[in-house]
């Protein structure tokens, strides 16, 4: 009699409801998935219904029959808006909800199958509402930072900024190195820190204390996952080995791949946002990299005079440009929508307005040479994959970070942040351009080839996927023995 296969593992999978940590987590849950893993990945029920009306649903379950999605609370009424004005408020009750809630998806999960998860894939952001869970039920939780190597790096020395004297900052200098995190004394000065650091509003407070809980809860995970890639970032993959004994280093995860067609993926996908198309037909009528590529993202918004500023920087550089303006990204004005047709109107002739773009395929267009961003890891990721060098403008948490490594740490691009003066505008885009910078030139080509080779079937990325496959693997076998 042959013997049967033995049960599959089973991964818990709990992310953020935010599209920069929702795309890496689907990512991987399907890549896991098509491993012939079962997958349980939850939503809050706020944003399951937007989130499957992005993805042809029965598509999706024919080419991954073990990936099931479950729902939970987020902890705010039914009728509060989402984003809500506080981020703050909105973390600690999706996080304090989140604690109850795992625990009772893992007791129906045991009940159903009569074994646990093999293993819980948290967001480091719910990192202790994940660890709590797992340590009650003797399941192992590996914590996904959606982050770079270095800003999770910076978050598990939040506390020494304070022990240290440096947040509140002690006076107006900005551009005061910071000295308390190791391997960081003569990188990151105080504008560069997360945003919240600054302390300027009332969240800036909460949400310092907030990191400072769930990094502290972080390090109880069994493990680390990191969408990065050894060579860009050793020196803190090394560092965060002080405090992990298993790091995987998977990026760029969004062209990381072991499908056979890895355009089917609902990852591949916007999830919140419809993507105009039309926009790569447009990018065909250009000369190769002669266009450049605005976009602050899911999140980011700014003021009528900041994006006159960044319309008039971007004009008067002579560039054709292609623009992406959320219908909601203009804050305190009564109409902003009439604001953004008048917008479109003026620039006909000079570049291209969008809602929202395929941004992958963006960047990967011959046509794009520069890309200003807010500096999201996924975005700058997604740059550095395309080779295309980088004009940053950061806004929120670790975007500070991002836009120091990419201009000072890199040198794959400049950095703006703290003002978008038009004349500076300009200028940045002409030099990027005109490559009249042989050094960002030269490094975006060298880590974006780096970056390329990492995802290959034999580039370390790749690898390290395939190892924390084994390893969850194994650890299924040992629970099968255990259990017989």
């Amino acid at each position: 009699m042959e013997k049967a296969e033995p049960e599959a593992p089973h991964v818990l999978v709990l992310p953020i409801p935010a599209q920069g940590h929702l795309k890496p987590m689907l990512k991987l849950a399907e890549l896991l998935s098509y491993a012939s893993f079962q997958i349980t990945f939850l939503n809050t029920e706020y944003f399951h219904h937007t989130f499957l009306s992005s993805i042809d649903i029965h598509a999706f379950s024919r080419r991954f029959p073990k990936f099931q999605f479950v729902t939970i609370p987020d902890g705010l009424p039914p009728d509060s808006p989402r984003p809500v004005k506080s981020i703050a408020h909105y973390l600690f009750s999706l996080t304090d909800a989140a604690k109850p809630a795992v625990v009772e998806v893992l007791v129906s999960l045991i009940s159903k199958s009569g074994r646990p998860p093999t293993c819980i894939i948290a967001d480091g952001i719910m990192s202790s509402a994940a660890v709590a869970a797992g340590e009650e039920f003797g399941i192992p939780v590996l914590a996904f930072r959606t982050y770079s190597a270095c800003c999770t790096w910076t978050y598990f020395h939040l506390s020494n900024l304070a022990e240290g004297g440096e947040v509140p900052f002690p006076d107006k200098d900005m551009d005061k190195l910071v000295t308390c995190i190791p391997g960081l004394e003569n990188v990151l000065r105080h504008r560069d820190l997360p945003s919240f650091c600054r302390l300027e509003k009332a969240d800036d407070h909460l949400l310092y204390d907030f990191f400072i809980a769930q990094a502290s809860a972080m390090r109880r995970a069994s493990a680390l996952i990191l969408n990065t890639f050894e060579q860009l970032e050793t020196p803190f993959i090394s560092k965060l080995a002080s405090i992990f004994s298993k790091i995987y280093t998977i990026g760029p995860l969004h062209c990381l791949s072991n499908v056979d067609d890895p355009t089917a993926l609902a990852s591949t996908k916007s999830i919140f946002w419809q993507e105009e198309k039309g926009c790569l037909t447009w990018l065909d009528s250009h000369p190769s990299k002669s266009v450049v590529f605005v976009s602050f993202g899911s999140v980011v918004t700014f003021t009528l005079d900041q994006m006159l500023e960044f319309w008039h920087g971007l004009v008067n550089s002579g560039k054709p440009f292609l623009w992406v303006i959320r219908s909601n990204a203009i804050i305190g004005e009564d109409d902003p929508r009439k604001i953004l047709e008048n917008l479109k109107d003026n620039t006909k002739g000079k570049g291209s307005i969008v809602s929202w773009a395929p941004q992958e395929e963006v960047l990967a267009h011959p046509a794009v040479g520069a890309f200003l961003t807010h500096s999201g890891w996924n975005s700058t990721l997604e740059s550095i994959y395309a080779g295309v060098p980088m004009i940053c403008w950061p806004r929120f948490v670790d975007q500070y970070v991002n836009s120091r490594c990419v201009s000072y740490v890199w040198r794959v691009g400049f950095d703006m942040k703290d003002s978008c003066h038009r004349s500076i505008v300009e200028k940045m885009v002409r030099d990027v351009i005109e490559m009249k910078n042989e050094e960002i030139m030269k490094s975006m080509e060298e880590i974006s080839k780096q970056a390329q080779a990492s995802v290959k079937e034999s580039g370390p990325s790749y690898c390290n996927l395939d190892k924390m496959i084994q390893d969850i693997m194994s650890v299924n076998l040992e629970n099968i023995n255990r259990r017989d």
